[in-house]
């Protein structure tokens, strides 16, 4: 789909509130209220928009520690991977796991209470998929962490 001005400035910004209201975008970004929702229903049906969510405060919730898990293996079959992929999906805490190039086969970014919420979560992963190596490091400051995309 190719995207205009007007397409790119109703994302960015859907991007920082989802919730605004149709006539408040019209006026952001310069189209009718009937405009903004015609594109916004294209966009949807097109995959441009994925979905709509809430973004929940971490520590509100006690999950404070941000743990990133590098993972080696030494099997690289179908079989495996799939195993790997429905573990990571399965389990809550994992909030993005990657296949990766280079020397570092995946990496997981993950949510969890303090670091014996993450040796759980270890255990839980080392029991469903069979790993080579399992590194973790754990972030001390957020600096950036942002979902909006670059438009």
């Amino acid at each position: 789909m190719g995207l205009d001005e007007f397409d790119r400035r109703i994302l960015r910004e859907l991007q920082k509130d989802s919730t605004i209201a149709l006539d408040l975008l019209g006026d952001r970004v310069g189209l009718s209220r009937n405009a903004c929702w015609r594109r916004v229903k294209l966009l949807e049906s097109a995959g441009v928009i994925r979905r709509r969510v809430a973004l929940l405060d971490p520590d509100s919730l006690d999950l404070g520690l941000t743990v990133i898990l590098m993972i080696r293996t030494n099997r690289h079959d179908p079989d495996w991977l799939d195993r790997f992929a429905s573990a990571t999906r399965q389990m809550p805490e994992i909030l993005s796991a990657y296949r990766m190039s280079g020397d570092l086969d995946y990496l997981i970014r993950a949510r969890v209470r303090d670091v014996a919420d993450y040796d759980r979560l270890y255990r839980a992963l080392i029991a469903r998929v069979d790993m080579a190596d399992v590194s973790a490091s754990f972030v001390m400051e957020e600096l950036k962490e942002t979902i909006e995309l670059p438009l």
